[in-house]
């Protein structure tokens, strides 16, 4: 999970939501990416969407089933709809998102028991971290906006 939080902090040097993910095959990270979603001016540039493309690619496999992503922020339905898809055998959020997570705070998109594919969840590793590093972003965004609090 450092990984992740080093790639959200990445994110955050260029006006995006500091989100990080990485993902893991057989012990080794195979793919890495940060949201870039105002850099590219691409809404679905998110970091979870990035890195499993990468993966897919470094494994040559449209199907992630022995790798294991590491995330900062909770997925939203279009990350957690891929992650479902791409078929990610565990995943490993820092924090929840509960204005639009979908892997169990206001969706359970990842263990949707219609879906053919779930994905084991686990909460709270770095979540401290993550969470301020989240917060410190919003807090600099809204005083640049001319917005307190």
């Amino acid at each position: 999970m450092g990984f992740a939080l080093e790639e959200a902090k990445k994110a955050a040097e260029y006006g995006d939501v500091p989100i990080g993910c990485v993902i893991v095959y057989k012990g080794d990270i195979i793919a890495k990416s940060h949201n870039r979603v105002e850099i590219d001016s691409d809404s679905t540039a998110h970091a979870e969407l990035l890195a499993i493309r990468e993966a897919q690619k470094s494994i040559s496999y449209k199907h992630l089933l022995d790798c294991d992503m590491y995330i900062t922020l909770e997925p939203c339905a279009m990350c957690a709809g891929a992650i479902v898809l791409s078929r990610v055998n565990r995943l490993f959020i820092a924090t929840t998102d509960p204005k639009s997570g979908a892997c169990g705070s206001i969706l359970d998109i990842t263990n949707n028991e219609k879906l053919n594919h779930k994905c084991k969840v686990h909460y709270g590793i770095y979540e401290t971290e993550s969470s301020e590093l989240l917060k410190g972003f919003f807090k600099k965004l809204r005083e640049r906006n001319g917005r307190r609090s």
